[in-house]
């Protein structure tokens, strides 16, 4: 047998060998963890409004605002705002009539500032409504006397975070009145004898 192709038969069967040893090496390298990426702290930076609790009727419908606060999420270290600021709270809408149900349909929320006036929303960012849950079985119609409570989570302007600057919140509430009545129905019958 030829040497050299003995030698040659020995390379090219070390070098598939080598190769697939190369192979494994760079399969295990990608697999091994990466440097991890630094890590970015949030924090929450709530404001409070004062008073955090407001009532106030109109028409045949009032409405208590409790436990309102402003709330913006801030990276710690950078100071930069990764989520702007929003409104939360509860309202509670109660039905005021005697003899009138309202089927609610959203309130709109306002924030008005020192002079009276609306405060904008910024670009990209929602006007601030709450939608009344209309889906079956829902409880949006309020007979009289009747009361329900909705969760706010809504935009708040960024210009209303300097001091000063918001005077009052708004709350706009649309509703649809119905007729409503109280009707008796009287069956006549007698007892008969066995």
């Amino acid at each position: 047998m030829n040497t050299n192709s003995f030698l040659i038969r020995q390379v090219r069967r070390r070098g598939i060998g080598l190769c697939a040893v190369f192979a494994v090496a760079a399969l295990s390298g990608a697999c091994s963890q990466q440097p991890a990426a630094p890590v970015v702290v949030v924090n929450d930076k709530v404001y409070a409004l004062a008073p955090d609790s407001a009532k106030v009727a109109a028409g045949i419908v009032s409405g208590e605002i409790t436990s309102m606060k402003v709330t913006e999420r801030v990276e710690e270290v950078s100071g930069r705002v990764s989520a702007p600021a929003k409104l939360s709270g509860r309202l509670l809408i109660r039905n005021t009539s005697s003899d009138q149900s309202v089927s609610m349909l959203e309130a709109k929320i306002m924030f008005i500032d020192a002079q009276g006036k609306p405060l904008a929303m910024e670009d990209g960012r929602g006007e601030p409504v709450v939608k009344m849950d209309a889906s079956y079985g829902a409880k949006n119609r309020l007979d009289p006397g009747q009361d329900m409570t909705q969760v706010l989570d809504v935009e708040f302007p960024v210009a209303a975070l300097k001091p000063g600057v918001l005077k009052e919140v708004r709350v706009a509430l649309v509703y649809a009145p119905a007729a409503y009545s109280k009707a008796s129905l009287n069956f006549p019958v007698a007892l008969g004898a066995r």
